[in-house]
């Protein structure tokens, strides 16, 4: 198959878990993908793996220094060299991609991802904080330049999936599934003492640091709460979280008949991805069959809002509406960067956040530069609380 007629994809975010992922998919099917651009942060000697490998046509890295670096590395060969916010809008926008996968953790992928569906790109999203942030407003946007808009996310690839060929009006709720992470049983007592390397041990997926953190917190189901309301269009009293500690029902859609329909498979994030780059086909994907026949319990359960106060809290910043998801994000994504640096506990992530929500008052968001000052004042917030905290 001649390049014209590959698949051509921007790739932000391509050396987190869901960027390596992605291009191992793209290299298993090199007849139906190319890859134009790719995005990343600090890790530059990936990145030029990468490079190397794949061929960009151009890349963006954080900083002049990391931009520099590769220059030097790849020399005249090399793919045009961008860096900073404007890197990443310009490989998200370039003009050969039809398709940017969207897979940057944190506010971050915000402004580079909108400027890809304004541009007419299809989006396979996989940053959630995108659609917490600025739900509403991305969504205008996505129906306004009628591009299509394909989860990654587990949970809402198999919403998305159980929702095929089905009336939107006969949904009864959505059920987005959850581990429990490596706290689901733990005492409130234990959690007191739980340590980082106690945290980041997820005991079914393999994952960033950042979203193991907050999927030990239950943040990350929060997130996805908010995400689910503005990519299917529904209430938050419409959207439920069961725990399910096998990972095996990726989630489930609840019909007014009284049906459920879900979606099931292995703990690995590269089946949702495909599905996302091959949409509405599938993928001969060579990965380990679900033997239902193995499966001794399938176990569910109502999450314990006591020892996971950040779902709580999503709910809240749900329900207030406005900027005030956008803040919760930011409050979240300082907070446990700050554990991540042992600089707080566990405990205290939901807790500065919930003492950010409730210094801020939602404004009604209208235009995206509203979401980044939100963005950055609760950043700012949570930060001042931490530094109190470190000096008191």
């Amino acid at each position: 198959m001649s390049n014209n007629n590959k698949k051509a994809l921007a790739i932000l975010g391509s050396t987190g878990s869901i960027g390596v992922s992605t291009l191992d998919i793209v290299a298993s099917f090199p007849e139906r993908y190319r890859v134009v651009c790719l995005t990343a942060g600090s890790n530059i000697r990936l990145l030029r793996e990468q490079i190397v490998r794949f061929r960009p046509k151009r890349v963006a890295v954080a900083d002049d220094v990391s931009a520099e670096l590769l220059r030097h590395e790849l020399g005249h060969e090399g793919p045009e060299i961008l860096c900073g916010v404007d890197g990443l809008v310009q490989c998200a926008t370039h003009p050969e991609v039809k398709m940017v996968v969207s897979a940057i953790v944190g506010a971050a992928g915000l402004v580079p991802t909108m400027a890809a569906v304004s541009a007419g790109k299809d989006i396979a999203l996989a940053n959630k904080e995108i659609l917490v942030a600025a739900g509403e407003l991305f969504m205008a946007e996505v129906a306004r330049q009628g591009v299509q808009l394909i989860p990654v996310d587990s949970e809402h690839s198999a919403i998305f999936q159980s929702l095929a060929g089905q009336r939107s009006g006969d949904v009864r709720r959505l059920i987005l599934t959850a581990s429990g992470g490596p706290f689901r049983t733990t005492s409130m007592d234990e959690l007191q003492r739980v340590c980082l390397k106690d945290a980041l041990a997820h005991p079914n997926w393999e994952m960033g640091k950042k979203i193991t953190i907050d999927s030990a917190t239950m943040m990350n189901k929060g997130l996805e709460v908010i995400e689910a309301r503005w990519l299917f269009d529904l209430p938050a009293e419409q959207i439920a979280v069961h725990i399910h500690p096998q990972s095996i029902v990726h989630s489930l859609v609840e019909y007014c008949d009284g049906a459920l329909i879900a979606q099931l498979g292995i703990p690995d994030m590269k089946t949702p991805i495909a599905y996302a780059l091959s949409w509405p086909e599938r993928l001969h994907l060579k990965q380990k069959p679900l033997d239902l026949c193995l499966m001794e319990d399938l176990s569910f359960s109502e999450p314990d809002l006591q020892r996971f106060p950040c779902l709580s809290l999503a709910y809240q910043a749900l329900e207030r509406g406005g900027t005030c998801p956008a803040v919760m994000n930011a409050a979240n994504e300082i907070a446990v960067a700050a554990f991540l640096q042992e600089k707080i506990g566990f405990l205290q992530i939901p807790q500065i956040i919930a003492k950010v929500m409730l210094s801020h008052e939602p404004k009604i968001i209208s235009a995206l530069e509203q979401v980044l000052e939100a963005d950055l004042w609760g950043r700012r917030c949570a930060s001042d609380l931490i530094e109190e905290g470190v000096n008191r």
